[in-house]
């Protein structure tokens, strides 16, 4: 029988067995929410039985895709924003997706771990390190599991690299870099009918991300959404896992992005309310981190540019180094001397075993086929109620970047401390993501 730990190893609050179907409730039925339920769906194991939102189109969204399924139709909770803690309360619910805003993630979480509900939460940064420790100390007390549901870390490429890094392809790791390189004017902006490109506005006039995501342009200015770069690197680096985060620098460029968006668009112009605004996030925000064995990281957020999505990721050893913005690799003794060759074929050599068992059933999925193993891993490791490959300790590591490169970008790009939220225990804590061809 598997049960919850507490801590590290002090028995739960909650014990709960293993099952072999997971009762699944979904708090914030938008876009997200939606696809992971479609997902969940699929599947012989899992039972949709509680959704909450305060939005009556995506609920009603949302039962449509039940009832597309042919399954009993879900109970709903609404009609306030703390409608979810009624939902939390239910005794027939075994675990919870928060697909939330930002701002609700953390509360939600910590009520669900003190309520006994297995989490998985969306992703995205902290407000304060007082909310990551919360989540923490949450855990501990319960012995509650949350997943951080970072997808990027289930990409087909990001995968077969962790096998060459975990094969010494690269020889001793160096210096790696990401980010979050995505050009999201048109989420960010619209006219509440259109979900992408309608318009300059956001707020209650906006649909869907721009109802609450361009808030936090106006009023921060911080790597606000580090985890699509980090949670890789994390892995390649054993963060957490033998090794952690030690300091942190940021600084940020000046803000005119958001700015030539609302002046340039058809439905805006210069005489247009929101060209008044001034938003506060810098344009490119460039975080730099040391870790304890002497690795450095560059991470960029850059959302309000014209450009090509790319997360930007660089991993670097003694042996060469891999690039996905130009899909290129170098090793040396094995590539043509000083040049550049492509990825694919090493790709292909070093595929990872998880994506050579499921290719078939992560076909059609979201981005790429890594939104399936994503909800795979998560549904399986509920059921079980086992310890996730990305847990609160890791939650909490990878969201702090947003507030301590706030912190440096206010104090002109001084480095902070970084918090060690495991207490000492990353010495001892090893690997425990995609290490074999089953979850």
């Amino acid at each position: 029988m598997v049960l919850q730990s507490k801590g590290y190893g002090a028995p739960s609050v909650h014990a709960r067995p293993p099952a072999s179907r997971l009762r699944l409730a979904v708090i914030g039925t938008g876009l997200r929410g939606q696809s992971h339920m479609k997902m969940a769906l699929q599947r012989d194991d899992c039972d949709v039985v509680a959704i909450c939102d305060i939005d009556p189109q995506m609920l009603h969204s949302a039962q449509q895709l039940i009832a597309e399924a042919a399954r009993p139709a879900a109970r709903t909770y609404t009609g306030s924003e703390q409608a979810w803690r009624e939902l939390l309360v239910q005794q027939d619910v075994d675990a919870v997706i928060v697909a939330t805003p930002w701002r609700w993630h953390s509360v939600m979480c910590i009520e669900a771990m003190k309520a006994g509900k297995y989490v998985g939460t969306e992703v995205g940064g902290a407000f304060s390190i007082d909310e990551c420790w919360e989540l923490v100390r949450t855990h501990e007390t319960t012995g509650t599991h949350l997943y951080f549901l970072e997808n990027v870390c289930f990409r087909r490429d990001v995968m077969a690299v962790l096998q060459m890094v975990r094969q010494g392809v690269f020889g001793e790791l160096v210096h790696l870099e990401c980010g979050y390189q995505h050009d999201l004017r048109e989420v960010k902006f619209n006219d509440g009918r259109q979900p992408y490109g309608g318009g300059v506005e956001f707020g209650q006039q906006g649909f869907s991300e721009a109802r609450w995501r361009t808030i936090h342009s106006v009023h921060r200015n911080g790597d606000l959404y580090p985890t699509h770069g980090i949670g890789p690197v994390a892995q390649y680096v054993r963060i957490n896992r033998g090794n952690r985060f030690v300091r942190l620098s940021a600084m940020a460029s000046k803000a005119k992005g958001l700015h030539e968006y609302i002046v340039r668009h058809p439905k805006g112009g210069a005489e247009h309310p929101n060209a008044a605004i001034a938003f506060k996030l810098g344009d490119v925000i460039t975080t730099s981190i040391y870790t304890n064995e002497g690795e450095t990281i560059v991470m960029r957020h850059d959302t309000n540019l014209p450009r090509p999505y790319s997360l930007g990721f660089r991993v670097q050893g003694t042996k060469g180094l891999w690039m996905d913005v130009n899909q290129s690799i170098y090793i040396e003794g094995q590539s043509p001397s000083h040049r550049w060759e492509p990825a694919a074929p090493w790709l292909k050599r070093y595929d990872h075993p998880l994506w050579q068992r499921y290719e078939t059933r992560a076909t059609g999925a979201g981005h790429g086929g890594m939104d399936f193993f994503l909800l795979h891993s998560f549904v399986e490791h509920a059921k079980r109620n086992e310890a996730p490959p990305f847990d609160v300790y890791d939650a909490a590591t990878w969201m702090a970047i947003t507030p301590l490169s706030e912190q440096s970008i206010a104090q002109g790009g001084q480095p902070v401390v970084f918090p060690d939220f495991t207490t000492g225990q990353w010495m001892w804590r090893t690997p425990t993501f995609a290490l074999g061809d089953t979850y």
